[in-house]
Order: C-alpha cells, then sequence, then structure tokens
C-alpha cells in the first residue's frame, strides 16, 4: 500500500545500532528512498525497545562506532517522509536516530533519555539541534545533562511525539497515517517537507522567503484550477 515498515531488530541487545546494523538501516533507508513505489516510511523497534542507543561493546574501538569511520548524519537524508514509531526505551543514539523521523508516534511504553553526558561522549548527530526544536532548549538543556528519562504523556505535553497510543495499537496506528501521507501528491508532499526542512535552519523573516520561491517554483505562472482537483483534497478526521 506504498508504506513501508522498517523494523531495527537485534532485541537481545534492546536494538542498539552495531555497526553492522546501522550500515544495514541506512542501506535500507536509502533503497526505499528511490523507489516510487513507497511514499512513506515508519521506522519501529522490535519489542522491548525502540533503541537503546549506540552498542558501548563496540564504541570506539578500531573500525568500529565512534572510530571515526561511522561519521555523518544517523541516517541518511530522505526525501520519503518517514514516521517513528516509537515502541520502548529510546536513549541516546537512539534518540538521535528518532529526531531524524518527521514526526513520531508513541506506545505507552515509550520512555526517551539522553545519556551522553552521563558515559562521556559528545554527541555527534545533530542532536543539540534536533532536540531543542522539539521540545524547547531548557528541556533539552535539562534531558542532556541530567541524563534522565522522560515517560510517553510527558514527550507529548512537551512536543516531542504527536501522539501517544496503546502499545498494541502502535504499528496500526502509524501504518493509518502512513497511508494518508500516501494518499497525498507525492511531489507535493516532498517539496513542503523540504521546505519546512530549510525554514528550520534559517530566521522567520528568511523562513518566509524561502517558501514564497518555493511557491514560485511549484506555480510559475499561478495555481492552476485545473491543476487541483477537490477530491484529492479531502482528508480524514482523526479525533
Amino acid at each position: 500500500n506504498q508504506v513501508a515498515v522498517v523494523t531495527l531488530n537485534r532485541p537481545e541487545r534492546r536494538n542498539a545500532l552495531s555497526g553492522a546494523l546501522l550500515a544495514s538501516l541506512r542501506d535500507e533507508l536509502a533503497g526505499l528512498d528511490g523507489r516510487a513505489d513507497v511514499r512513506a516510511i515508519v521506522l519501529t523497534g522490535a519489542d522491548p525497545a525502540f533503541c537503546a542507543g549506540l552498542d558501548l561493546t563496540e564504541l570506539g574501538r578500531p573500525g568500529g562506532l565512534g572510530s571515526g569511520t561511522d561519521g555523518g548524519p544517523a541516517l541518511p537524508e530522505l526525501t520519503t517522509p518517514t514516521i517513528g514509531a516509537i515502541n520502548g526505551a529510546t536513549v541516546t543514539g537512539g534518540l538521535e536516530l528518532a529526531l531524524t523521523c518527521d514526526f513520531l508516534v508513541a506506545s505507552e511504553r515509550a520512555t526517551f533519555a539522553d545519556t551522553h553526558a552521563r558515559v562521556g561522549v559528545m554527541p555527534g548527530w545533530g542532536l543539540t539541534v534536533a532536540l531543542p526544536e522539539a521540545v524547547g532548549l531548557r528541556r533539552a538543556r535539562e534531558m542532556s545533562v541530567t541524563g534522565n528519562f522522560i515517560d510517553a504523556r510527558t514527550a507529548l505535553q512537551w512536543g516531542l511525539v504527536n501522539h501517544v497510543v496503546p502499545h498494541p495499537e502502535l504499528l496500526a496506528f502509524a501504518r493509518r497515517l502512513a497511508a494518508d501521507i500516501a494518499s497525498a501528491d507525492p511531489a507535493a508532499v516532498r517539496e513542503i517537507l523540504s521546505t519546512y526542512h530549510d525554514g528550520s535552519l534559517v530566521t522567520a523573516q528568511e523562513a518566509a522567503q524561502i517558501e514564497e520561491r518555493a511557491h514560485q517554483r511549484w506555480h510559475p505562472g499561478g495555481i492552476d484550477p485545473d491543476a487541483v482537483s477537490p477530491a484529492r483534497g479531502r482528508a480524514r478526521s482523526r479525533r
């Protein structure tokens, strides 16, 4: 149904990111991003955790995670909308992974923490930018310097996640949202998300200019009424 579900499947290590798992995840997402039959991606973890962060048994070892060979962002830059279906503990590198998604849906069992300071590691995947964008600067500072966990309801109140749902309903709920995305104009979805991304990196005035330029590129001669379908514009109400 034009929706791909990608599951971190290393439950015996609480889906901690080994070098092999991270490389596989990046390759899988990059491949899905290039497929015309995939309009939305759901990223989740095998229970009981979403992702416990980097596998500390590999951290800093020659050729392993943190050795300088795994640089760059946590995930490749995707044009396909990605929903994080957060099913359990989401810690440090796992939190950075979640923050790369366009938005998050959380199980009632989900918890979130940034423990970089507790293990003596400096974030390198953009957490100090993405976390305050999600929850505000003061709350982000608190999470990072205390290492304390927040639960799903707090994450919802703080704006880290969009929805909290009963655990058994998580994947079905995320799939429905992904199907809603897939039913929209795919090129328009990509352009809108790109405009949001570019605008988030600059001042409000510059962001407005970015949107105006995007609008002019999309409608160079003004909006064509014959190209806009009222039926395509209908959306389902969620309460």
